[in-house]
């Protein structure tokens, strides 16, 4: 399913009045309507007797506003119009909405600067809900002024809200918010998801949000040539390959990890188990030989690789030879996890990189090992998976956590295009970015994967896939929408938090029976997110 910029949105309701033919009031009027039908299914209740009042906008986001204030009156429920602009300035499709709830008797009040607000407080705080239409998708820069005064007052109440299109404040392209938003506790948005619904903090603004269609042919969309993608069942369901019933373990692939070090063989296991969950049929972990047997004696079904070791007991130099013959007939190398960071591991791993064509997923001490090294991926032949957290993201980019927060979409394409490598940027909506540029956004996991081996199981799913016959692009988007799926029903279990990774590994051969019995949709663009962050 589609995810839109405000460029992008912008350019399909362009072509949809000006090449397909449907005018821009007929969009305004689906949108409203819509948007209405979502209030009355998530905010209104039988007991708010003091009405609804509608904070609106000179925009269009203020005309979907008057939209749905006509539908609320219409249906015989009180609602008032507080207009943060003078009339005069609302122009277009807005304004002739506007001019609709004078026969249907709706108040409408300018409030023009702080003082009216001030002024008015009382009156406003009397109405029990309020519609938010005020600045929309469109918005490029701080909040200011009477807008700023308005949502910080909303706010400060904490009376339900109902964001029209994105709580006003967010950016609707990275998340962001921009000086202050609404806290809205639903949000009715129109044609496609925005990214800043499904990145945070936006995400946990929106509330539970609900796509209108407003009436936008598929074919336009696909004119327009968005790149941004939410990742779903249907996603997940049609890219993972059918296994045949006599299927043997031949032909489930093999697994080849190159992890551990004294004192994070947890790591290396996790990975080793989690691609063993997810359907690979062998994994060999590659490890240090001083590890080898607490390894056998904890993961039954998965062989081990003692490998050379430092004195402190991490990878040497002298396991590049051992481990180039061991990736002979494996299907995927999946490198880092617990390693270390000592020079001669590094070495290693910047070898293994480029001896090995073999696809590769590198994660934690891997990636920490290629920090200043990253032009060492563009000479590969094979294809490339990295998964760092912000941190490590920021390390790989030489920048700090908080720049790499600020636009996690732009970051993460940049890095993968620049390098050809796919790329997922982990945390809360994590964002896996590939070589073309298209972008895929996660929606499912939860708080409770704030806990050790997390990414390391990630790993190791990732890997799996791969094993079992995806592609390098289709095995990062189900990675991390299968680990997070996994983790949501672990945490339906269990409790919010608490549960382990392990936990985790174990809930996966479920998580593959919810996706693969999913009943399938007609299509990706048909289907509509109703999603609760």
């Amino acid at each position: 399913m589609f995810l839109v910029t405000a460029a992008e949105m912008q350019a399909m309701d362009r072509n949809t009045i000006e090449f397909f033919g449907i005018p821009g009031r007929i969009l305004m009027e689906n949108a409203g309507r819509g948007a209405t039908a979502h209030f009355l299914e998530t905010i209104l209740k039988a007991t708010d007797r003091n009405g609804i009042a509608v904070a609106a906008g000179r925009g269009n986001n203020g005309g979907d506003g008057f939209v749905m204030a006509r539908y609320l009156a219409q249906l015989g429920l009180p609602v008032h119009v507080y207009l943060l602009a003078p009339r005069s300035r609302v122009q277009g499709d807005a304004a002739a909405n506007l001019d609709l709830l004078q026969p249907l008797n709706v108040p409408v009040t300018e409030i023009q600067d702080p003082s009216t607000l001030t002024a008015a407080s009382d009156r406003l705080q009397r109405h029990d809900i309020w519609i938010d239409a005020l600045l929309g998708t469109g918005l490029t820069s701080p909040v200011r002024g009477i807008y700023q005064q308005m949502i910080d007052t909303l706010n400060a109440w904490g009376k339900p809200v109902f964001a029209v299109d994105i709580p006003s404040g967010v950016d609707s392209d990275t998340g962001r918010i921009r000086g202050t938003a609404i806290q809205a506790h639903a949000t009715a948005t129109f044609g496609f998801a925005k990214c800043g619904h499904l990145q945070y903090p936006g995400a946990a603004l929106s509330g539970r949000l609900r796509i209108i269609e407003i009436g936008i042919p598929p074919h336009i969309a696909r004119k327009i040539g968005c790149q941004q993608h939410l990742i779903t069942s249907w996603t997940v369901q049609k890219a993972l390959p059918a296994r045949a019933p006599d299927a043997h373990k031949g032909h489930a692939g093999h697994l080849l990890v190159v992890a551990g070090s004294v004192g994070k063989s947890g790591a290396a296991l996790m990975t080793a188990m989690a691609a063993a969950r997810t359907g690979t049929g062998l994994v060999t972990l590659g490890l240090p030989v001083g590890l080898n047997r607490v390894v056998e004696d904890k993961a039954l079904e998965v062989m081990s690789l003692p490998l050379p070791e430092t004195v402190q007991g991490s990878l040497s130099e002298a396991a590049l030879e051992p481990i180039l013959a061991a990736c002979q007939g494996k299907s995927c190398l999946a490198l880092g996890p617990g390693l270390g960071t000592e020079e001669a591991t590094k070495q290693l791993v910047l070898k293994i990189i480029t001896e090995t064509r073999l696809p590769l997923v590198i994660d934690a001490d891997g990636l920490n090992n290629v920090v200043g090294e990253l032009d060492l991926l563009k000479e590969r032949s094979g294809e490339i998976i990295l998964t760092p957290h912000p941190g490590e993201m920021a390390r790989l980019c030489r920048t700090s956590t908080k720049e790499i927060q600020q636009d996690r979409i732009a970051r993460a394409r940049q890095l993968a295009v620049q390098y050809g490598i796919h790329l997922v940027l982990k945390g809360a909506g994590s964002v896996v970015a590939h070589p073309n540029g298209e972008i895929f956004i996660n929606p499912t996991g939860n708080a409770g994967m704030a806990t050790g081996g997390m990414g390391d199981v990630l790993t190791g799913i990732i890997a799996g896939c791969i094993c079992i016959g995806c592609s390098a692009q289709d095995a990062a988007n189900i990675g991390v929408f299968l680990h997070g799926l996994a983790a949501d029903q672990v945490q339906q279990s269990m409790g919010p938090y608490g549960y382990l990774a392990s936990d985790v590994i174990a809930a996966l051969p479920g998580t593959l029976r919810t996706v693969l019995n999913d009943a399938p949709r007609s299509g990706p663009e048909l289907d509509r997110l109703f999603y609760q962050h």
